[in-house]
């Protein structure tokens, strides 16, 4: 499993437009929105056919976005191979 959270910049205006692209996005949830700070914070999950990296990728190219920060990044990938 490989999760993702997202600090998403784009003018409060387009947050309309700008949530409804992110919402097609294979793994992608938004969780909050601050027009004040113009930033809507959203997570990503791996699944079956996708990625976390081709996800965010489309995050960075979804029409008026801004920018995008990677906040959090989680991976439980290799863990079977540490000794308690």
């Amino acid at each position: 499993m490989k999760i993702a959270s997202l600090v998403v910049r784009a003018m409060p205006r387009d947050f309309p437009e700008v949530q409804e692209a992110l919402r097609r996005i294979p793994g992608v949830e938004l969780h909050g929105a601050s027009a004040e700070t113009g930033k809507i914070i959203v997570t990503v999950e791996d699944g079956e056919g996708w990625s976390v990296a081709d996800s965010i990728v489309a995050v960075n190219m979804a029409p008026k976005v801004h920018g995008v920060t990677l906040a959090y990044e989680y991976t439980d990938e290799g863990l079977e191979h540490l000794e308690a």
